[in-house]
């Protein structure tokens, strides 16, 4: 028996969003900018700088952000 996919409803929000997009979210207290990489259900994962990146303590230039959690810049 397999189950059948399920649609799932996707926020006018989230539905504008265009991979190369910039956007800024608050990460450790720190403002940070990057652009989106690839675009998933329920977050973001966005390329930030490599300064950034060790200036927030992330293992590497790429960090998933929630939809919830960012702004368009």
């Amino acid at each position: 028996m397999a189950f059948q996919p399920h649609e799932k409803e996707v926020s006018e929000f989230v539905a504008a969003r265009k991979i190369g997009e910039w956007i800024s979210f608050t990460r450790n207290g720190v403002e940070v900018n990057g652009t989106i990489f690839k675009i998933m259900d329920n977050s973001v994962i966005v390329e930030i700088s490599p300064e950034d990146a060790k200036e927030i303590g992330a293992a590497s230039n790429m960090t998933v952000i929630s939809h919830k959690k960012y702004k368009i810049v």
